[in-house]
């Protein structure tokens, strides 16, 4: 873990003095437009290839920029031999899968996302991936705000009455650390979570002991174990009224960089609040990293996947 900190530092580092020295705007411009046109579930027609570069930002309900060329070494080439990036490009551009994998079903497609199913296979186990090649957490662009709000859409499909509906009674979302995950192309876990994952976030609610600001995430008052499929471990918890913010940049802003953390090595964890009477309008968003005593490095453990 030390290691990929090390490695991931530096990078960043350039990352945020090219950001400063030209903007934001000209960073992003030239991004590659991996996003495509949404064909049909068994294929369809091909959309732009890989290696198309818009050279103005997309129009409203467009795809949104991708990484620019500078944050490939961080954040992944469309070359990349990647199992979940091949099913991305054979839903947006038709691409066959490279043998033995086989032709994933797309559940969804619009110009930012896809939606497949997650493993194993069940009505409470799907993805949601970028049309975008980025490897996961640890990409940088992913705090900028061009990127598309991925963890609002994930809950837009999760929710019930949405396109892919999470069929089970509490609903999570999640995305693991770098060193946790299997696949190199972001992924968010839209699962089920159990009914006493709801209850012990309310109850901490009611104690106040997690943060209503994103300012005040960091701090250890407002941390507390929660029991998962591995026990007990330790996250920071916020609640959110809304996803509107990008959830990366809240993490990075307020709790990785103040602590000098690597952003590789988080995961975060968002719970809809659900009561008796359905969703109460509000989110839990849980991070933990193996920087806390009892912490964890990823989402698997609070998410119900069988």
């Amino acid at each position: 873990m030390n290691d990929q900190q090390n490695a991931n530092d530096v990078p960043r580092r350039q990352f945020v003095a090219l950001s400063g020295a030209i903007g934001a705007a000209a960073l992003l411009t030239g991004a590659a437009a991996m996003g495509g046109t949404a064909t049909a579930a068994n294929g369809g027609s091909a959309g732009p290839t890989p290696d198309t570069c818009p050279t103005t930002p997309p129009p409203p309900g467009g795809a949104s920029p991708c990484p620019p060329a500078q944050l490939q070494g961080l954040c992944g080439r469309p070359t990349d031999d990647d199992p979940l990036w091949h099913d991305v490009q054979y839903c947006t551009n038709g691409t066959v899968p490279p043998p033995p994998q086989p032709k994933p079903d797309c559940l969804k497609m619009t110009p930012n996302y896809v939606v497949l199913h997650g493993r194993p296979e069940t009505t409470h186990n799907y993805l949601l991936l970028p049309t975008c090649r980025i490897t996961g957490i640890e990409c940088p662009y992913l705090e900028t705000s061009g990127v598309a709000n991925y963890w609002h859409e994930a809950w837009e499909n999760a929710r019930s009455g949405g396109s892919v509906p999470v069929q089970y009674p509490n609903i999570g979302l999640g995305i693991n650390s770098q060193g946790a995950r299997r696949f190199d192309q972001l992924h968010i876990h839209m699962a089920g979570v159990r009914a006493s994952t709801q209850r012990r976030l309310q109850e901490l609610e009611t104690q106040g002991r997690m943060a209503t600001s994103p300012s005040q995430w960091a701090a250890t008052g407002n941390q507390a174990a929660i029991t998962g499929s591995a026990g007990d471990r330790v996250y920071r918890i916020l609640r959110l009224p809304n996803l509107r913010d990008n959830l990366f940049n809240l993490l990075y802003t307020n709790v990785v960089r103040p602590n000098s953390l690597s952003m590789a090595n988080q995961t975060m964890i968002v719970v809809p609040k659900i009561t008796a009477t359905g969703f109460a309008n509000a989110f839990y968003v849980l991070n933990s990293d193996t920087s806390i005593h009892d912490g964890t490095s990823t989402c698997d453990s609070l998410l119900v996947y069988n």
